[in-house]
């Protein structure tokens, strides 16, 4: 916490980073803030009159630091105290449920997601790379079990002819792997702190190409639940075919436990990650090595494919049409670039040797599996997955196969749960950049992006069913989204190493630009070729994407116009200075601090028992704002304005304004260790309480109101969220002062 007197000098401070919740004054609104200042100083009490008269002591205490927070021994949550209050005390300020029906639903939220954690904190474990490997390539690896039988479920539509072209297809699809895996490690190189797709192309390439990054990311994330889910299905009803009419329903029900388990907010041990990764990986080099020492018995004779008829003509389209399919084994590939801050030191070559210990088991896998599928003459089916039956080949149904399919199974569905933490945290990087509604930014009970998590939940079964859990079905429209987000940040590291011309820039240059290429092949070939196959609803749902992005961005640039400073259209406090001489407004001020304690709870009854304080929140100096103080201000009674700031950098910003605005008022500042505001807030509320029981708190909160109603929930709903916290407690009472758009 920010002592509230802080230091007079203090100023505004340097730009805020792309990270920051506190959004910068230009100089066009500084010097809008310095005559505002002015006009207050005109009509307002001095400063140092509002401190003396407050009747209690602002500084509270301080949260522990991040640095200070260790993990317990069973996961990463851990609570911290709250304000003013002992280690060990809770603060339970839910609302109380009303009836039996309320009761139910409370019983039914805290039994699923379990007790809401009202002041904790994520801490961040840097990972080793046996752990990494496993926690970041999950997708990628994954894809094994899907990506080859899509590629030879297209060249089997050509019959023997179309079987032909096994090799070089999947030779491509080889060098295509090889070509991204190295542009990444020029990504890694290039953006040591993590670089996705969305930011590498926003920062080369402009608004638009970051938003089809991202809109493909957002695409690939949603389908990626919906694949892995498929194919996992598919890996159990291949060993249990009488599970096979249930598959939408056995499908349906992991998204749900799924969804559950990602909003309680548990981040599973690096162990509990790479056990199933690792066993995936031990069982497809154990079908490789003995399906190949099998075909060494027979001289490597393949054996014929299952007779088949040829539905469609071999040509160019159709070979296309399976270098995409086959090309969808890459999805997932760019996790280790996004989290090169989650490795130990030195964290970017850890990350890069990751990546490469990554692309040289995928393509290892890929390899294998093709050259199986070539030497038994397996082809897909509908009944049975390729690696089932390459399984049955090798080991018959013993234990051997039941273990490659529930290696299968269980990769595919930890694949899913991948999606689960990288679709919030893009959407809330949206949504810091004003794309995408500000609640997505918001951690739920269990300090996750519940929010995010929902909404992903919400789309990935609507695909599921509408497709029927067939993962044939779902391929075609797979490609499309990875593949742009592929291309678009390969182009934008073209751009970074063009721009930056350091060491060794051609070198990287190059491989970007191939890895853009091979990139736009695939997408241009999936959108062409698969474009009635079901391409179509992924190019629809990204333009859809960009159309919703773009006027959530144009509102909120809109709603910020309106509310920046502007001296002449701000509030300001009542004319005190004309209504009584300053000894009459210190001594109405100075009533504040009367110490009278009322017996038996709340039993003021005449206006001169009560007395009041004045809390206002402030999150940024805006008219909104400016409207709230000046409410306060005109009371004549005692005001403290408290800012929640989520960084101490962003407490050292947000002093320096207040200060340029004149210090008119006392301020608290309160800094959150864990990006959170509303709790905090909620924490300091409580402790002024518990400091003085018999002062009536009055919580004023600015809220803005919208014109139009579908607006408004773009908008934050802080006030409805304090007054159900804030219910429970006593002589407090939340106001609003709307400012209308």
């Amino acid at each position: 916490m920010v002592d509230s007197r802080g230091d007079s000098h203090a100023g505004p401070g340097g730009p805020p980073g792309p990270d920051a919740l506190l959004p910068g004054l230009g100089q066009e609104q500084l010097g809008s803030l310095d005559k505002i200042g002015r006009a207050w100083g005109q009509v307002s009490a001095p400063p140092e009159v509002w401190r003396d008269a407050l009747p209690v002591d602002p500084n509270l205490g301080t949260f522990p630091p991040p640095t200070e927070i260790r993990a317990a021994r069973a996961g990463r949550v851990l609570p911290i105290p709250p304000l003013g209050g002992s280690p060990g005390e809770r603060l339970d300020v839910a609302e109380p449920p009303q009836g039996r029906a309320g009761r139910a639903r409370v019983w039914a939220r805290r039994a699923a997601l379990g007790e809401a954690l009202r002041s904790s904190a994520l801490v961040t474990e840097r990972m080793r790379k046996l752990t990494a490997l496993p926690v970041l390539s999950a997708d990628a690896l994954s894809s094994v079990a899907y990506g080859p039988e899509a590629m030879v479920a297209v060249l089997v539509l050509a019959g023997s002819a179309g079987l032909a072209y096994t090799f070089p297809v999947g030779g491509a699809i080889l060098f295509l792997m090889l070509a991204v895996g190295l542009s990444y490690r020029q990504t890694i190189r290039a953006y040591p702190h993590g670089g996705g797709s969305y930011i590498v192309a926003s920062d080369n390439l402009g608004q638009v190409p970051g938003l089809l990054a991202a809109a493909g990311l957002m695409t690939d994330y949603v389908l990626t639940v919906a694949v892995s889910i498929a194919s996992g299905v598919a890996a159990i009803t291949s060993a249990l075919p009488s599970l096979a009419p249930d598959t939408v329903l056995i499908g349906v029900g992991v998204i749900v436990v799924l969804l559950v388990g990602n909003l309680r907010g548990i981040r599973q041990a690096g162990a509990l990650f790479a056990a199933p990764t690792y066993a995936f990986i031990a069982a497809m080099l154990l079908l490789i090595a003995f399906g190949l020492a099998d075909a060494a018995g027979r001289g490597f004779e393949p054996r014929p494919a299952s007779p088949s008829s040829a539905t469609e003509s071999l040509g160019l389209l159709l070979i296309m049409r399976a270098f995409s399919s086959g090309a969808t084994a890459m999805t997932g590939i760019e996790a280790i670039s996004n989290a090169v801050p989650a490795f130990r030191p030195v964290e970017w070559r850890n990350a890069r040797t990751t990546l490469t210990w990554m692309v040289g088991l995928l393509m290892a896998m890929f390899a294998g599996i093709i050259l199986l599928i070539h030497l038994t003459g397996v082809v897909p089916n509908a009944h049975e997955t390729v690696l089932s039956q390459l399984a049955h080949l090798t080991f018959g149904s013993g234990w051997l196969y039941v273990f490659i399919q529930a290696a299968s199974a269980g990769v595919l569905l930890l694949a899913a749960n991948t999606a689960y933490n990288d679709f919030p945290r893009v959407l809330s990087l949206l949504a810091r950049d004003a794309y995408a509604p500000r609640i997505f930014m918001r951690l739920g009970d269990r300090l996750a992006y519940s929010n995010g998590i929902l909404l992903l939940s919400l789309a990935a079964t609507l695909v599921f069913v509408a497709f029927g859990g067939q993962t044939a079905a779902l391929i075609p429209l797979y490609a499309v989204g990875v593949f742009l987000a592929f291309t678009l940040s390969q182009s934008g590291m073209v751009v970074h190493w063009w721009r930056l011309r350091d060491r060794h820039w051609r070198k990287s240059l190059v491989f970007n630009a191939a890895g853009a290429l091979l990139s736009a092949v695939v997408f241009i070939t999936a959108g062409v070729s698969k474009f009635f196959s079901g391409a179509w609803v992924a190019i629809i749902a990204v333009g859809l994407f960009l159309l919703i992005t773009l006027r959530i961005r144009r509102h909120y640039e809109t709603a910020s116009s309106a509310l920046h400073l502007r001296p002449h259209t701000a509030d300001l406090p009542t004319h005190t200075a004309e209504e009584a001489s300053l000894a009459q407004q210190r001594r109405i001020l100075a009533g504040g601090n009367r110490r009278t304690v009322a017996v038996g709870g709340e039993t003021e009854e005449l206006p001169q028992e009560i007395n009041l304080l004045s809390v206002v929140a402030v999150a940024t100096l805006d008219l909104a704002s400016m409207r709230a103080l000046a409410y306060a201000a005109s009371s004549l009674q005692p005001v403290l304005a408290v800012h929640i700031s989520v960084t101490e950098e962003e407490a050292r910003r947000f002093r320096g304004y207040w200060t340029r605005w004149g210090d008119h008022l006392p301020l608290e500042i309160v800094v959150s260790p864990y990006r959170a505001t509303v709790v905090p807030l909620v924490h300091y509320v409580e402790a002024l309480h518990r400091q003085h029981p018999e002062l009536t708190l009055t919580v004023i909160l600015p809220e803005v109101v919208t014109r139009h109603r579908r607006h408004q929930f773009l908008h934050s709903r802080t006030a409805a969220r304090l007054r159900r916290a804030l219910r429970p407690l006593p002589k407090v009472v939340v106001t609003t002062v709307p400012f209308h758009l």
